[in-house]
């Protein structure tokens, strides 16, 4: 489940459509379809980036790849949602109407070594908070700073949760808050971060970068081992958060986010086909990335079934 296109924003959710009109920012991608496995830098595809701040306000704003590349002031809200300084993780957060007037945001977080599922309505109107909908439910413990990656996905019904932890990838099945089949995968200590890229029926892939600076897909299905392919051979350590969004029909709106520069680029990747997946740079999101003050980042999609999910892969 993903930002979808504006107009189906605008004529199949028009509760998310008066969020972009009330400065809100949810994912969204302008018309102008992709070419199986090509690059299209020209499409104006945008991602909404969240964020969970030091304070433990939530945050977003919109990144468009137009040339150069768009980025608009963050807006702020809820505030004081989380711990001060506590966020160490975060899963992407979906929204989705909640009539009359509201918007629900759901998603979870890592508060010191625990786990946490979220669930809040705004005031589409004021963005204001509504205190009653305010939920937070504990999953469990022992998320200490081992765990370095975090993720959700929501594909047609099914609900699967990814975490890395020492080299080692773990995936849950979700059912009403019931975290069941565990299965874990290893091998990946070289791993520095990854994003959700592709959801399927059958598979969710990721876009990982390495310390050594490799760029890599894994591929991993509801049953059996992983597909691992090499994207690219080198240049890509420095990032340390990739956010991923759809472009079009089969690619790829990427971010790359280097805190010890304190810059973010963003990037058109086309369908995943190994070292032949073609990778456009579409420049610096900003001179100073204006979310460094932020403790973690997410990706911000409008949920429901309209939205169609990632295919990156």
């Amino acid at each position: 489940m993903i930002g979808i296109e504006l107009h189906m924003l605008t004529k199949k959710m028009r509760t998310a459509g008066a969020l972009l009109g009330a400065g809100l920012l949810t994912a969204s991608l302008l018309p102008g379809p992709a070419q199986a496995g090509a690059v299209l830098a020209s499409a104006a595809c945008s991602l909404s980036l969240g964020a969970v701040t030091v304070p433990g306000d939530h945050k977003f704003q919109k990144i468009t790849a137009t040339s150069p590349v768009t980025t608009t002031q963050p807006t702020v809200g809820p505030k004081g949602l989380f711990p001060v300084d506590q966020v160490r993780l975060a899963s992407a957060v979906g929204l989705e109407p909640d009539p009359p007037a509201g918007l629900r945001r759901s998603g979870y977080v890592t508060i010191v070594n625990d786990l946490y599922g979220f669930d809040y309505v705004i005031d589409q109107t004021t963005g204001e908070l509504d205190p009653a909908s305010n939920k937070r439910w504990r999953v469990g413990g022992g998320w200490t700073p081992e765990f370095t990656y975090f993720e959700e996905s929501r594909y047609s019904g099914r609900t699967n949760t990814y975490a890395l932890r020492g080299g080692v990838i773990s995936r849950w099945t979700v059912d009403q808050h019931v975290w069941r089949n565990k299965a874990t995968y290893t091998g990946y200590s070289a791993v520095k971060t990854m994003a959700l890229i592709s959801q399927t029926r059958t598979y969710d892939t990721f876009l990982a970068n390495t310390r050594g600076g490799a760029l890599y897909t894994i591929r991993i299905p509801l049953s059996g081992a992983p597909v691992v392919k090499q994207v690219r051979a080198s240049t890509w350590q420095a990032f340390d958060t990739l956010i991923a969004e759809r472009c079009g029909n089969q690619s790829t709106l990427l971010l790359g986010i280097d805190k010890d520069t304190r810059t973010a680029y963003l990037y058109a990747v086309g369908h995943a086909s190994g070292t032949a997946t073609v990778i456009k740079g579409l420049g610096q999101a900003g001179s100073t990335f204006a979310a460094f003050s932020d403790k973690t980042y997410f990706r911000y999609y409008a949920g429901g079934s309209e939205a169609p999910p990632l295919y990156g892969d």
